[in-house]
């Protein structure tokens, strides 16, 4: 599992958060409603989401590895962290265009990163409200940005806010997670995604992030699919 969310670090990487508050209720609920959570869980102990606390960082992460393997990706981040160590919008404005490239980004990214940065440094966004505002709201607010996409907003809130009812329908990981733990393997479509996660209800975010961790056990406790 790869690409738009979080397989690297930087050179001085930003600390995790603790535990989500809800981590533990969460995992007793859904293991009474659903005896494919019942038997999943338990698999992966005291193992719990991880989130990163710079809303900044974490979005110039999944836009760095956006549709490009895990390893590229990786090497790409790792010399944006050499040449932006304290990775703020300013810094990363200062380096430009052909510092961007120089990490390895395509023009493309390149201009997404900037125009990310513009937003935050012009303040176009409200990052100091989104932990008061509702997931919606807070989606609108990110795809605006260039290279924001809906899924990349919908990790934003399960790997920066820590939303606990997320259910990212365009992750292909969530959707193969179902069809292997549910359906035997076979196809799956949105809504029969969206009728599974009915029992998961205020859950979503923890019964994805069980069924991520089924499908790549070894990645860790914050990684997420690779699609976008």
């Amino acid at each position: 599992m790869a690409a738009e969310q979080d397989k690297g670090g930087i050179a001085a990487p930003a600390p995790e958060l603790d535990v989500p508050a809800y981590w533990a209720e969460a995992k007793a609920e859904l293991m009474r409603r659903d005896r494919i959570m019942k038997r999943l869980i338990p698999q992966f102990g005291d193992m719990h989401l991880k989130g990163h606390p710079d809303p900044f960082t974490t979005l110039a992460r999944s836009i760095v590895g956006q549709q490009v393997t895990p390893k590229a990706a990786d090497a790409a981040w790792t010399k944006l962290g050499l040449a932006c160590p304290k990775l703020t919008p300013a810094q990363v404005i200062k380096l430009g265009g052909e510092g961007l490239a120089a990490c390895g980004l395509s023009k493309r990214k390149t201009e997404y990163i900037l125009d990310l940065a513009d937003h935050f440094k012009a303040k176009r966004v409200h990052a100091n409200l989104w932990s008061q505002m509702d997931d919606e709201a807070v989606i609108a607010e990110l795809v605006q940005i260039r290279g924001i996409s809906r899924w990349t907003a919908e990790m934003f809130l399960i790997f920066n806010l820590l939303r606990p009812n997320v259910l990212p329908l365009d992750d292909a990981g969530l959707i193969q997670g179902i069809s292997q733990n549910y359906f035997s393997g076979e196809p799956v479509s949105r809504s029969d995604a969206r009728e599974v996660a009915a029992n998961w209800e205020p859950w979503r975010t923890v019964a994805t992030w069980y069924l991520w961790r089924s499908l790549d056990p070894a990645n860790g406790a914050d990684g997420a699919s690779d699609t976008v």
